[in-house]
C-alpha cells in the first residue's frame, strides 16, 4: 500500500502541465454561469494559485482590468454590500503584503465586506468577475479567508473542491527552517553544496521534485507537552478546526446564510468537546495527565515555540514557561470576560438571562443548547448581519495575545492563538477551550440524567463487539509547499515553478481496521449505531468511574442501520466511518486531472468525479482525517475501552421545527445530526446515574491499541538508512525519528571521549 502511494505520487508530480491558453479560451466566454463543477474548480484553483503574487493568468487579468464593481451593482442581490464594499475599499484595506490576521477586528470586517460582495452575486458569473477584480487589488490572505467562506456556501459553488490550506499558504502549517530551505535551493537553482544538502536531508529528483526532510535538525522544545506536537500540529487536524471556522463562521448571525438551521452553535461546541477528548487520550498514550482550564491566578507553566515564520519575514511570537496572564495591558479584558462569564454562568442557573433590548431568552431546557453554545463561540450577534458578537474564545485570545498595541493596526503581529490554521499548536488553546467548556458543562450537569426508556431499546440486545488488531505507526508524508516560493519572471512566463518544493514530514497514522457488532433484535426496525472509544485507566493507572470518563469519549462512528428480525452482524470498516476523510489530494493532481478535462471540452462529470461530487466534496470540508481515529498505541498495548449503543432514531428533541433533509442537502451531516435529533454526545452529554444507566442495547470491550515503530517497518525506499542509526534525545517526542550519520555519530563519541579524559 505504502509503494503504491509514493509511486502514484511521484506519476503526479512528473505530469505535464496543463495548456492555460485553452482555460483562458474557456474563461473568456461571455456567460460563465452554466458550467460543470470541474471547470468551476479549475477557475477557483487559478485564483489561489500562488496567491502572494499577481496572477500568471491573463484572462484574470483581463477580467479584472475590465470588470468595473460600481458599475455592476445592479448585478447583486444587495446593493447596499457593493456600496459598503466601495466605501470601506476608497477609505484603504489591509495592504497587499501584509498577514491576514484572522481575530483582528478591523481587518475581519474587511473580510466580511469582501465576502458579503461575493456572496451577493446573483450568479457564478458574477462571481468569478468579482473574484478575478478582487484577486488583482485586495491582500492575498484576505482573498484566499473571503473566497472560501463564499465558496463553502454558495449553493452554486457546491462541488468545488478547493486546495488544502496547507498548500495555498504552507507558512503556517510548515516550520520555517523548511520554508528556508526551499528559498535556498531556489535561489541557487538546486545547486547547492552537496554535503549542506545531504546533511539538511535534501534530495533533488529526477523529474525537478525538491524534498526537503522535515525531520532533519534539532528539535526545539520547551515542555514536555511537545511530545505530543505531532499531534497537536498535524497539518490535516489544523486544517479540520480552520474549515470548521469557514463553515460556521461566528460572525454570520444573520439567517440569509441558512446556517442557523443546522444546529450551528451545537455542532460547533461538540466539535471543540470531541478535540479535547481526543487530545486527552493522545495524552495517556504517554502516560501524560489531562490538562487543566485557564485560570487567572497562576503562570503559563506551559510555553510555545511555533517555528513559523509569515511571507513578510516576521516570526509567530515564541511564549515562554511561567508567563504571568493578567497583566496591566489586559486587565480590562479580563474583567470583560468575568462580567459575560458571569451573566451566563448565572443565566444557566436561573434558567434565563435578560437582553439588553428586553427580550427574555430562557436557558433551561435541552432545546436551548443551541443559544447557549452560540452565545460562547459566536453565532449570537449584538446586532443583525454583523461581525461584532459575543465570542468568549475570541476574548480569550485577545487577552492573552502579545500585539496589545497593534490590535488595531494593519501592521499587528498574530500569535498561534490568532489563526484558525495555528491555534490547536499552542497548548493554552486547549487550557483556553477547557475553560469554556466548562460552562457547558455546567448546563448539561443541570438537565437531568436520561431515563431507562431514554436509553434502552427493547427488544433489541448487542452481543459482542470485537474489532481488528489496532496498529498505528508513524509514516511520512509529502507536502506541496511551492507556493510558498516566489516565481521568477520566466516561471510567471510558463505559468509553472522549474521545481517543485516538498517537505517530507512525520505524523500518526494506523492501519484500517473493521468493527464487528453482533445485534439481536426481536422486530425488524432502523436504529441508530453510535461507537465511542475512552480511556479506562487514568494517567496514575488508576481504573476511571464511569462519569469521570464520559466527557472523554471520543465517537469515532455513528451511521444509521436497518435491523433484521433475529441476529445482526454489522461490520463498519475505519475507511467508511462517518465524517470521516482520508487523505486529500494534490492540487496539482487535480490540476491536470480538470485541465484533461478542459482540453477534451467535456461538459459532463464521469462517474469518479460525480462520487467525488456526493461525497468526497463535503468531507474534504467536515472531516476528521482518518489517520487520527486512533491515539498512538504503545508496543505492548494501550489499555482503552470501545463502547457502542443502538438506539431507535428519535425526532423531536433538538430543534424541534428542524427539518433533517434540509441538513441533508446542505451536506450539514455531522456525527447524527441528519439521522435523528437526540443530543450531540448521547449518551455521555449527561450527568449519568450507574444504577439505571446499562441497557441491553449497549455494550463495553476492551482493547488494546499497539505501536509500530518505524525503524522495523514501514521504512520509505527511497530514503537509504543503510549508514544511519537512531539517536536519542532528552525531549525529542518520538526518539526513533531523529536520525544521524554514523561517521557524525562515531565523531561526537571521540569528541564526548576526549572530554572526559580532560
Amino acid at each position: 500500500m505504502r509503494v503504491f502511494v509514493l509511486a502514484a505520487f511521484w506519476a503526479v508530480v512528473a505530469a505535464t502541465a496543463i495548456k492555460d491558453d485553452l482555460a483562458d479560451v474557456v474563461l473568456k466566454r461571455d456567460n460563465l454561469v452554466n458550467l460543470d463543477v470541474k471547470t468551476k474548480e479549475l477557475f477557483v484553483m487559478k485564483l489561489l494559485n500562488h496567491i502572494l503574487q499577481p496572477t500568471m493568468y491573463e484572462d484574470i487579468r483581463d477580467i479584472a482590468r475590465e470588470y468595473v464593481i460600481e458599475d455592476n451593482a445592479d448585478k447583486y442581490l444587495k446593493v447596499e454590500v457593493v456600496k459598503n464594499f466601495v466605501d470601506i475599499y476608497k477609505m484603504g484595506m489591509l495592504p497587499r503584503g501584509e498577514v491576514f490576521v484572522h481575530t483582528n477586528e478591523k481587518q475581519l470586517e474587511e473580510a466580511v465586506a469582501t465576502f458579503h460582495l461575493l456572496y451577493f452575486a446573483k450568479d457564478f458569473d458574477v462571481f468569478l468577475r468579482t473574484a478575478c477584480w478582487l484577486r488583482e487589488r485586495i491582500n492575498g490572505g484576505m482573498f484566499v479567508y473571503a473566497l472560501t467562506v463564499a465558496t463553502f456556501h454558495r449553493p452554486d459553488c457546491h462541488g468545488i473542491v478547493l486546495p488544502a490550506p496547507y498548500e495555498i499558504y504552507p507558512y503556517f502549517f510548515v516550520d520555517s527552517n523548511v520554508i528556508n530551505k526551499a528559498f535556498q535551493m531556489k535561489m541557487t537553482k538546486a545547486s547547492l553544496d552537496p554535503v549542506v544538502r545531504d546533511y539538511f536531508g535534501i534530495k533533488v529528483k529526477d523529474n525537478n521534485v525538491v524534498v526537503i526532510d522535515w525531520r532533519k535538525g534539532v528539535r526545539h522544545t520547551l515542555s514536555e507537552f511537545d511530545r505530543i506536537s505531532y499531534f497537536t500540529e498535524d497539518i490535516d487536524l489544523n486544517t479540520y478546526f480552520y474549515y470548521l471556522h469557514m463553515n460556521y463562521p461566528y460572525w454570520m448571525t444573520d439567517d440569509v446564510y441558512n446556517v442557523n438551521k443546522e444546529r450551528r452553535g451545537e455542532i460547533f461546541m461538540y466539535t471543540h468537546m470531541q478535540l479535547l477528548a481526543r487530545l486527552r487520550l493522545e495524552l495517556l498514550s504517554k502516560n501524560m495527565c489531562d490538562i487543566k482550564p485557564l485560570v487567572w491566578n497562576e503562570p503559563l507553566a506551559t510555553g510555545y515555540w511555533p517555528k513559523i515564520r509569515m511571507h513578510n519575514g516576521e516570526e509567530m511570537p515564541m511564549r515562554r514557561n511561567n508567563v504571568a496572564v493578567v497583566t496591566e495591558n489586559n486587565v480590562k479584558d479580563k474583567i470583560l470576560i468575568d462580567d459575560i462569564e458571569s451573566v451566563i454562568r448565572e443565566a444557566i442557573l436561573k434558567g434565563r438571562v435578560h437582553l439588553r433590548d428586553g427580550t427574555v431568552v430562557t436557558i433551561n431546557k435541552e432545546q436551548d443548547i443551541e443559544v447557549l453554545a452560540r452565545m460562547l463561540l459566536g453565532g449570537y450577534g449584538l446586532k443583525p448581519d454583523s461581525a461584532k458578537v459575543i465570542h468568549i474564545g475570541n476574548l480569550l485570545k485577545k487577552m492573552l495575545s502579545y500585539g496589545q498595541y497593534n490590535v488595531d493596526k494593519y501592521t499587528s503581529i498574530p500569535t498561534a492563538l490568532d489563526m484558525y490554521t495555528t491555534c490547536l499548536r499552542d497548548p493554552v488553546f486547549w487550557r483556553l477551550i477547557k475553560r469554556v467548556s466548562e460552562t457547558f458543562v455546567l448546563f448539561k450537569n443541570l438537565l437531568p440524567a436520561y431515563t431507562v426508556e431514554e436509553l434502552n431499546f427493547p427488544g433489541v440486545k448487542v452481543d459482542q463487539v470485537t474489532t481488528d488488531k489496532l496498529v498505528t505507526f508513524m509514516d511520512d508524508y509529502d507536502v506541496d509547499i511551492t507556493n510558498a516560493v516566489y516565481l521568477d519572471q520566466a516561471e510567471v512566463q510558463k505559468k509553472r515553478s522549474d521545481l517543485v518544493y516538498v517537505a517530507r514530514m512525520r505524523r500518526l497514522n494506523h492501519h484500517p481496521f473493521k468493527v464487528t457488532i453482533n445485534v439481536v433484535s426481536d422486530k425488524a426496525t432502523d436504529a441508530i449505531v453510535r461507537v465511542f472509544i475512552g480511556p479506562k485507566y487514568d494517567c496514575m493507572g488508576r481504573l476511571i468511574q464511569l462519569n469521570d470518563r464520559r466527557r472523554d469519549m471520543v465517537e469515532i462512528d455513528s451511521f444509521l442501520y436497518k435491523l433484521d428480525t433475529g441476529k445482526n452482524t454489522i461490520v463498519r470498516s475505519s475507511i467508511e466511518m462517518n465524517g470521516v476523510i482520508q487523505q486529500r489530494p494534490w492540487t496539482r493532481r487535480a490540476w491536470n486531472r480538470a485541465g484533461a478535462a478542459a482540453m477534451e471540452n467535456v461538459d459532463t462529470v464521469d462517474s469518479m468525479d460525480v462520487k467525488m461530487v456526493d461525497s468526497w466534496w463535503w468531507k474534504t470540508r467536515m472531516g476528521f482525517p482518518h489517520r487520527l481515529l486512533l491515539p498512538m498505541g504503545t508496543r505492548g498495548g494501550l489499555e482503552m475501552q470501545m463502547f457502542v449503543i443502538v438506539s431507535p432514531v428519535r425526532s423531536g428533541r433538538i430543534a424541534q421545527n428542524l427539518d433533517i433533509n434540509i441538513m441533508k442537502e446542505r451536506h450539514a451531516c455531522r456525527w447524527t445530526t441528519c439521522v435523528d435529533t437526540m443530543p450531540l454526545g448521547y449518551p455521555f452529554d449527561r450527568h449519568i446515574e450507574p444504577t439505571r444507566f446499562y441497557t441491553n442495547n449497549m455494550k463495553f470491550s476492551d482493547i488494546l491499541i499497539f505501536r509500530k515503530d518505524m525503524n522495523t517497518s514501514n521504512v520509505v525506499k527511497d530514503v537509504d538508512m543503510s549508514d544511519m542509526v537512531m539517536k536519542r534525545d532528552d525531549l525529542t517526542y518520538l526518539d526513533t525519528d531523529m536520525m544521524v550519520r554514523r561517521s557524525y555519530r562515531n565523531v561526537m563519541l571521540t569528541s564526548v571521549d576526549n572530554m572526559t579524559h580532560m
